[in-house]
């Protein structure tokens, strides 16, 4: 027996060196080799040790010595850890941190990764019994990983003494494999069981287990084989050990006969072969070398359908294996793809599947717990899966929420549930208004409770008593930590009220909760007035009805035509002469109130307005003076320019150089073999003076033989489609061809990148870059928006815009986006990381762009998109109004205004007139520098439309002469005018 328990605490270790997280076909092939020869040996030294030395273990190929080396190869490999430490000076430090944690945790449970830092200091430390007691807090309350289950089973494996540890472990795994779906934690178990089969009842015990982990795991396309082929090799093991052995009794000869043993590997063989799973040829072609009779035509059959819907499955496989964890949109492809099959089966596998990677997304588990409560309705996988979901998730609401619905649908006893509500409230919800949800969730569940045919009973005091406290609790703990109550409807008091009236007969209450909910900032609003005035309505009387519509007038500040219009309704139906008299005075009143405040907010506004046009005027005009006096620098002559700068040469020798000059005489660069005649001498002051200047025809001279000795970029459109448009670089960028091209070359062959440069030399900020193939122009455009020198890079397709006006460059949808959001406000600071962060507890972040400037600046907006519509509208509920950073962010749909379309030149012909020239703008649209090449003394100044009283003003009896319209002038008239002083 001690030889079966030795062999079987090695096998974890034995498994995990095979590779159970090969990736190739031949690490699969190995460890299939091992796990076979470990359940060999361990089912044959069960064997021997139960029947004796009289069966001859050496023609089997298993000696005791073997038992022996695999317990002692065990207890080296699966030790929690012997270290000897060089210094004290550590151990002390091991010792403060786990204080510190320790100390962490006892602030704040909940801290994943303190609980883990502790389970790992602790086991350096070989403090056993703590590490236990830390591992089991932590398993209480998060689902553990796979890794840390594995290292926690072998430590408790490699300390198992006799049958009391052996149940503990037994216990270990059944907690273990409630967590996730783990094919290698499955495995474990079933070979450590295997450990135990001499004693009683541990046949049963192996199977028992192999069976729930082929029930959960044995539909696991690439996983699944592993359990499939370890549970055929233990009862293929059991087959060799039942045979009759000369002079010896079985030991089965009192359970099974031999041929019975025989059938169950054949139906292992066979319900193996019709489940697609990789790999399944080789099974096929293991279970004809192994079996003695021909294999049977409906196994034959079986098995083509196996390989047929194997096909179907092999897309989606091949996908997860392809793509990075956590492959969420794989999986939900799927999950589609299952769903649409229809088998409650491999559904739920597929659902584990993915919520092993992904067990941190609430809308998987809201999905997966959805189908559970609707098709399968089975009490304890339905309630697991909650639980699990809470767990993993307990910061999500609508969890918790479906989870007490769950247990009340399946009759769970009210104290497990008081206690999971309990646990709710402690869970760390991140907004006020989670907290107002699950109070109305279990509130709900307790007026469910009642029985209000009885005037009073024990449940409906509890759930009075459960109102009262929920109004406590949101008034002091959820105000207290996010300085609102999550309420401001008063939603609760208004259900409290409503059972009050309607179903407890008790409007005296329901009465001195609405006051309660008035005084609490409610009152000016029309919808609460007339919701409490319904409520008189169906179960108060006219009295109060009254009393409570006339409050309504006075208070109300959003809707009061609409209070006063239900008042003088009910008046008009119900009161007296001297009820409408006074009806009627108080709306009068009320209305001609709320009329003078608004004139006066119109006014505040319409003056607030015209300053703003003053100012905006006052901007107008200096820019207009600004513009004028720009306009009558540049038309002075360069023989006046020259006087001028003569006149400065002679008073203004001492006088610094003007900067305009200097940058002009820096920025010249001289031909070959020239210098530039520039003198500089110092004056009296001992400040530097030019003597000398070239002349402008000289400097026009230079300037025009730059620009023919620099080269120009021709582009051929042809080329368009191996060709993209690279813009908004640095200008100081120095070689940007042999910058750009390392950049680009990782999507392609590049043939050019021809950078443009101005008249004198400068980098203008954008190039060509041309490929070889198309299809990296096209990889090329994913680059757009690329960070480079601390700019946005701008990728665009090379389009020849005269020939295709229609083309835009803008990426991004212009339309109304239900599943994008469009967040402003936010700091500058705030980086893509820290949003994400907070957007992706609201749902699937798809994607997200902070919007910059063309300096790649932010500018306080951002644009989120989500999976779905439901996940975005459920943002925009709890982020609109955020704080983040002492901001105030605002939240909404995705929907940009619709941008201006230039006019055609068919709407700018007027109704029976001639057509108007079209205003033609340059590349960049009507800029501020734009003037107008019209001489004033041909402009004249359009007389504005007589406009009657009401409607257009009658056609004028005579027609306007024609001496109005501009007289044709000729050249020499248009030369007089610009000579005239």
């Amino acid at each position: 027996m001690a030889t079966a328990a030795a062999t079987s605490a090695s096998e974890p270790e034995a498994e995990s060196t095979a590779g159970p997280k090969a990736d190739g076909e031949e690490d699969e092939v190995k460890a299939a080799r091992t796990r076979r020869k470990v359940l060999s040996r361990t089912v044959a030294a069960a064997t021997y040790k139960t029947m004796g030395p009289g069966w001859d273990q050496q023609e089997e190929g298993v000696s005791e010595s073997d038992g022996d080396e695999y317990a002692m190869a065990s207890s080296a490999e699966s030790s929690p850890g012997e270290y000897e430490w060089e210094y004290d000076e550590e151990e002390e430090k091991n010792q403060l941190e786990i204080e510190r944690l320790e100390e962490q945790l006892s602030i704040n449970v909940y801290d994943y990764n303190c609980h883990v830092d502790l389970i790992r200091l602790l086991r350096l430390e070989g403090e056993l019994t703590k590490v236990r007691m830390a591992r089991q807090k932590m398993s209480e309350i998060f689902p553990l990983t796979e890794e840390l289950w594995l290292e926690w089973l072998h430590d408790e494996i490699s300390m198992a003494q006799d049958g009391l540890d052996r149940e503990h472990v037994y216990d270990l795994f059944e907690k273990a494999v409630k967590d996730y779906i783990c094919p290698n934690i499955w495995l474990e178990y079933g070979q450590y069981s295997v450990g135990g089969i001499g004693q009683k009842g541990g046949l049963e015990k192996v199977r028992s287990v192999f069976e729930r982990a082929l029930s959960s795991v044995g539909l696991h396309m690439t996983k699944g084989l592993a359990l499939w082929e370890a549970y055929r090799e233990f009862e293929s093991a059991i087959v060799e050990a039942a045979r009759p052995v000369a002079g010896f009794l079985s030991l089965f000869d009192r359970e099974q006969t031999f041929d019975s043993q025989l059938e169950k590997v054949h139906s292992l063989f066979r319900r193996q072969l019709a489940i697609p799973l990789y790999d399944m040829e080789a099974t096929f072609a293991e279970y004809e070398e192994w079996s003695e009779d021909p294999v049977p035509e409906s196994v034959i059959q079986n098995y083509n359908k196996a390989l047929q819907q194997l096909e179907k499955y092999k897309p989606y496989e091949e996908a997860l294996l392809q793509a990075e964890a956590p492959r969420l949109s794989e999986y939900q492809a799927y999950i589609d793809f299952e769903m649409k099959i229809g088998d409650p089966a491999r559904i739920q596998l597929i659902f584990e599947r993915a919520l092993v990677e992904n067990c941190l997304v609430p809308d998987l588990w809201i999905r997966y717990s959805q189908y559970l409560d609707r098709q399968l309705k089975v009490k304890d996988l339905v309630l697991s899966v909650h639980n699990r979901a809470v767990r993993n998730c307990p910061w999500t609401v609508a969890l918790w929420s479906r989870y007490l619905l769950a247990m009340e649908r399946h009759g769970v006893d009210h104290q497990v549930i008081s206690v999971t509500f309990e646990k709710a409230l402690n869970a760390g919800f991140i907004q006020a208004t989670d907290y107002v949800e699950i109070w109305q969730a279990y509130l709900d569940y307790l007026r469910r409770r009642v029985d209000f045919k009885q005037d009073s009973s024990k449940e409906l005091e509890e759930l009075r008593a459960a109102f009262t406290r929920a109004l406590e609790y949101l008034k002091q703990e959820v105000e207290e930590r996010f300085n609102e109550s999550g309420d401001p409807s008063c939603v609760i008091m208004q259900n409290w009220a409503r059972i009050e009236a309607r179903l407890c007969n008790n409007m005296q209450k329901a009465r001195e909760l609405w006051d309660s909910i008035m005084t609490r900032g409610n009152a000016k609003y029309a919808n609460m007035w007339l919701e409490y005035y319904n409520l008189e309505r169906a179960h108060g009387d006219t009295q109060h009805c009254r009393k409570a519509l006339h409050r309504a007038v006075q208070c109300t500040s959003d809707y009061p035509e609409h209070v006063c219009e239900v008042l003088l309704t009910m008046e008009r139906t119900e009161g007296s002469l001297e009820d409408w008299d006074i009806a009627v005075q108080k709306t009068e009143t009320r209305l001609a109130r709320v009329n003078e405040q608004r004139m006066k907010a119109a006014e505040k506004e319409a003056a607030l307005v015209q300053q703003e046009e003053e100012k905006a005027e006052q901007r107008k005009r200096a820019r207009a003076e600004k513009k004028a006096l720009k306009k009558k620098k540049k038309t002075r002559g360069p023989e006046k320019r020259g006087a001028d700068e003569d006149d400065e040469k002679e008073w203004g020798d001492d006088e610094e150089e003007q900067p305009s000059k200097r940058r002009r005489v820096e920025n010249s660069i001289p031909a070959a073999g020239e210098t530039q005649n520039v003198e500089v001498a110092a004056g009296p002051a001992g400040k530097c003076a030019t003597v000398d200047v070239e002349p402008p025809s000289k400097q026009k001279e230079k300037a025009a033989s730059l620009k023919r000795d620099m080269p120009k970029v021709l582009h051929d459109s042809s080329k368009d489609s191996i060709t993209v448009f690279v813009s908004n670089l640095p200008y100081s960028m120095q070689e940007p061809d042999v910058k750009l091209r390392p950049l680009f070359e990782a999507c392609g062959e590049v043939v050019q990148i021809r950078p443009i440069f101005s008249n004198r030399g400068d980098f203008r900020g954008y190039c060509y870059v041309e490929f070889k193939e198309e299809k990296s122009a096209l990889q090329a455009l994913e680059m757009d928006r690329k960070s480079v020198e601390g700019r946005p890079m701008f990728v665009s397709p090379c389009v020849d815009k005269s020939k295709n006006p229609d083309f835009k460059v803008f990426r991004y949808s212009t339309s109304l986006e239900k599943h994008k959001l469009f967040i402003s406000g936010l700091p500058f600071s705030c980086t893509k990381e820290e949003l994400e962060e907070i957007c992706k507890a609201h749902g699937t972040v798809k994607d997200l762009r902070l919007v910059t400037n063309r300096a790649g600046k932010p500018k306080g907006l951002a644009y989120v998109e989500y999976e779905n519509e439901s996940q975005a509208s459920q943002a925009v509920m709890k982020m609109d109004g955020m704080t983040i950073k002492e901001n105030v962010i605002k939240v909404a749909i995705s929907n940009p205004p619709q941008r201006k379309v230039p006019e055609k030149p068919e709407t700018r012909k007027a109704a029976g007139g001639p057509m108007l020239l079209p205003q033609t703008y340059g590349a960049r649209g009507k800029g501020r520098t734009q003037l107008s090449l019209l001489p004033r003394a041909l402009q004249r100044p359009s007389a504005a439309a007589p406009q009657a009283e009401n409607g257009p003003a009658a056609a004028p009896a005579v027609a306007a002469p024609a001496a109005t319209e501009a007289p044709k002038m000729s050249n020499a008239d248009f030369a007089k005018l610009f000579l005239r002083k």
